[in-house]
């Protein structure tokens, strides 16, 4: 096909690059009404040892967080390494069935984090669809959300690209409103 990348993925911010030792880093509630997919990037720069980002990813019945609980997801693809990403080909794999070294998956939480992440420069993808929120109960937004790193300076940001939409169209669905 020949649609611009813009008239099959929306994209909204989740949080703006911020040193994540300063506070909670929240993302903001993005609806998922108009897409079939929802992936959440994070990108980071190198940190300290010790001061590992837990990533959280919760649902919501509307972009306000009414209701808000954790969404149970079992998969990351990452790229990671120490100083930069220049010669990171591809994306590594980690799942709850079968995590990647030094990964941790919390279901009941819908956490996830990595023990040398604070140390390396990493850009990490979860892919949320639609079917993995509790859509009987109202449910259709999403937040990612990392907590205070800790003491040192660790610059981070996270995107919400809005993928395979409902009605693929010139402009497509918001995700900041519901």
């Amino acid at each position: 096909m020949t649609q611009h990348f813009c008239e099959k993925n929306q994209i909204a911010q989740g949080f703006l690059p911020v040193a994540m030792n300063t506070a909670a880093n929240n993302g903001d509630w993005v609806s998922m009404k108009g897409y079939g997919r929802m992936a959440i990037v994070l990108f980071k720069a190198v940190g300290t040892p010790g001061d590992d980002p837990t990533v959280t990813v919760k649902q919501a019945q509307n972009v306000s967080g009414a209701g808000a609980k954790a969404i149970a997801f079992t998969e990351v693809r990452k790229k990671q390494a120490a100083t930069n990403l220049l010669a990171v080909d591809q994306f590594t794999k980690s799942t709850t069935a079968a995590p990647a070294t030094n990964d941790t998956f919390n279901t009941t939480n819908g956490t996830w984090t990595n023990t040398d992440l604070a140390e390396q420069a990493a850009i990490i993808v979860i892919d949320v669809r639609l079917d993995d929120l509790d859509i009987n109960g109202g449910f259709t937004s999403i937040q990612a959300s990392i907590a205070d790193v800790g003491t040192n300076s660790q610059l981070g940001c996270a995107l919400y690209f809005g993928h395979e939409p409902h009605c693929p169209i010139d402009v497509l669905d918001s995700m900041i409103v519901d």
